[in-house]
């Protein structure tokens, strides 16, 4: 399903990277159950929930509101080092061998030459640069951005540095944090659903997977 709009000169692309490019995002969701199922099995039910509905944000965000309004205990610099830790080893090796969201890597391979790509995700920078590695991405992007910077500072920084026109910038993104930072730098925003549900209904375009963004970047292109 998507919108034909009138034509552009796209002058980049930047994706998200957990369930735009790999179908990681659950991956993600499980390890918050699992990070917190044990100390605290009764809470676990809303901090999911929680982490759900701020996908894309940095998990370090999410970890000092869980603690701060969820459990209502202090948050340490060091329980807060041990979380991300483990949270990484609970992920990496499921990230590390999950499937391409379809159309993903064939989209990417094919235009990688054409256009600027860039990646903008919550995942923290080093462990993105590591998972992109790992997967042969690295040379497909002019350059790939985790947190600690947010998708409003990592795309506003893009389009000065590069001297990109925002309206010429296509963001492929998955979660409500991925539309507002379209919003607040005035790019154009594509959304790939989920079959769970992640609706954004306020997304002019809206795609089931990359296959189908193929399609609706000829009709904006």
């Amino acid at each position: 399903m998507y919108h034909s709009g009138g034509i552009r000169v796209i002058e980049a692309i930047i994706f998200d990277f957990d369930g735009v490019i790999l179908e990681s995002a659950d991956i993600k969701t499980r390890a918050f159950a699992i990070l917190f199922g044990k100390d605290y099995p009764d809470k676990v039910s809303e901090i999911v929930d929680y982490h759900i509905s701020n996908m894309g944000i940095s998990r370090y965000v999410k970890f000092r509101h869980i603690y701060d309004k969820i459990l209502g205990l202090p948050l340490s610099d060091d329980q807060e080092t041990k979380l991300g830790e483990d949270f990484t080893s609970i992920v990496m090796d499921e990230v590390l061998k999950a499937p391409y969201v379809p159309g993903a890597f064939e989209f990417i391979e094919k235009n990688h030459m054409a256009y600027p790509l860039f990646i903008a995700s919550g995942t923290p920078q080093k462990e993105l640069e590591y998972i992109v590695e790992k997967r042969r991405l690295k040379d497909y992007f002019t350059e790939i951005h985790g947190t600690p910077g947010s998708k409003t500072e990592i795309i506003g920084d893009l389009l000065n540095r590069y001297e990109l026109r925002p309206d010429r910038v296509i963001f492929v993104g998955d979660a409500e944090s991925d539309w507002l930072a379209a919003q607040n730098t005035g790019v154009c925003f594509v959304a790939r659903i989920h079959q769970d549900g992640n609706e954004l209904n306020q997304s002019e375009y809206r795609v089931g997977d990359l296959r189908e963004f193929a399609e609706v970047f000829d009709t904006i292109s």
